[in-house]
């Protein structure tokens, strides 16, 4: 029997950046990376959005942002919708995504932060017996 194919995810250029240069401004590892702005349940899919991360920050090292706004290669191409209505349609959708996408990205980030400086807490709490 077989496996039905998964659709590809479609992410944005702000996601996307977000992503790389985060990791260069921290110094995080691709895993480290991955572990911020994607929710893993499994080893599989952590190797999958290494790849993907890899992928685009070598594209962005080698031709910058505009090489991120390409369609590369298995992308969808576009239907042959071509007027003006649709294009600004289309550029109005992609910045809600783009902002819905850096908000979840940012939110996640913050959860994390937050369950880190309480488990901090919680150990200084066990240090410091009163």
């Amino acid at each position: 029997m077989k496996k039905a194919r998964k659709k590809n995810k479609i992410y944005s250029l702000m996601f996307k950046l977000l992503a790389i240069l985060s990791m260069r401004e921290h110094h995080l590892g691709y895993r480290e990376t991955v572990r911020t702005f994607w929710l893993t349940h499994s080893r599989a899919a952590e190797d999958l959005y290494v790849t993907t991360l890899k992928r685009w920050n070598r594209i962005f090292s080698e031709e910058g942002e505009q090489g991120l706004m390409k369609e590369h290669k298995g992308s969808k191409k576009n239907d042959g919708l071509n007027n003006s209505r649709t294009k600004s349609i289309e550029f109005v959708n992609e910045d809600v995504y783009a902002e819905n996408e850096r908000l979840r990205a940012e939110n996640d980030y913050l959860k994390k932060l937050d369950a880190l400086v309480r488990e901090r807490e919680e150990r200084e709490k066990r240090k410091k017996p009163e």
